[in-house]
């Protein structure tokens, strides 16, 4: 399987300068000689100047001859070769590319709008120009078709109360996610000749007629995690307020009274809203 190389033409500065010299000089001398000699030699130097070749800083040209590869010129300037060459442009610049938001299914079944931020450069032009067809497309291509499968495997978030309970997911697992999107995405550019310099997940995002129902079970099990905090806390509280009133003797409770305290102190801290004190100018029972 063929490689790519580097090929080095000519000068094209010394180059412009015979081939000027010529076409000038054999157009004076076929007025002044009135020889057809030297008109062939300024038509052959006309030709020459369809040669030369200009390669910007970062950009590269694949030359061909009759379809034959020749090589590729990498190193920017002026240049002159063979006026029969073709050649194709090909960017070794860094490009960046912001997929489109696709719809996929996550690992449990969730449809997801996702999308991917990439930056690829061009490293092997052989590649690039003759082993794929449009590389610009194989990238947007192959990459919509790694984020597919990446959000195949993981899901979107940690269920543990319905028993899936995952190490990484597509929200919390911002890094383990991006380094194997960035190795799939790799793998499937390496044949078109391209290095992935960075990949990571743009957007993401419930698809529309599941998001309303998952934003309401964020919101539960938000609730519901800071209610087993509050309780939790409340106990201890009361517990350690019993503790400290039986340790220090201030007032001697039955079974009842502690059952009532403990119902009012609960009542009061797990409340949503402030308590109303209440003002007892009689006896406990009255």
């Amino acid at each position: 399987m063929k490689v790519e190389k580097i090929f080095k033409p000519a000068n094209g500065y010394l180059m412009l300068a015979i081939v000027l010299t010529l076409f000038f000089g054999s157009i004076t001398f076929s007025i002044v000689k009135e020889n057809p000699f030297f008109i062939l030699i300024s038509v052959a130097s006309f030709m020459c100047l369809f040669g030369f070749i200009l390669v910007n800083p970062n950009t590269s040209k694949v030359v061909l001859l009759f379809g034959k590869y020749v090589g590729t010129i990498k190193e920017n300037g002026l240049y002159w070769a063979n006026p029969f060459y073709k050649k194709k442009t090909i960017s070794l610049r860094a490009s960046n590319f912001d997929s489109e938001r696709l719809k996929v299914n996550d690992k449990l079944g969730n449809p997801v709008m996702i999308s991917t931020i990439l930056v690829w450069r061009v490293t092997n032009t052989y590649k690039a120009a003759f082993d794929v067809d449009n590389y610009e497309n194989f990238v947007r291509v192959q990459t919509d078709a790694a984020v597919r499968k990446l959000a195949s495997m993981y899901p979107y978030d940690n269920f543990a109360d319905e028993g899936h309970d995952e190490d990484i997911t597509l929200r919390s697992s911002v890094n383990e996610v991006s380094e194997a999107l960035e190795k799939e995405i790799d793998e499937r550019l390496s044949i078109a000749g391209i290095e992935v310099l960075e990949a990571r997940i743009g957007y993401l995002a419930y698809a529309q007629e599941i998001a309303s129902a998952m934003l309401k079970r964020q919101q539960a099990t938000a609730i519901v995690a800071a209610r087993h905090k509050i309780v939790q806390g409340a106990v201890e509280m009361v517990e350690m307020a019993l503790e400290e009133l039986n340790k220090k003797q201030i007032v001697a409770l039955d079974e009842e009274r502690k059952a009532a305290m403990v119902s009012n102190l609960l009542v009061i801290l797990c409340g949503d809203k402030e308590a109303s004190p209440v003002v007892n100018t009689g006896t406990l029972n009255h």
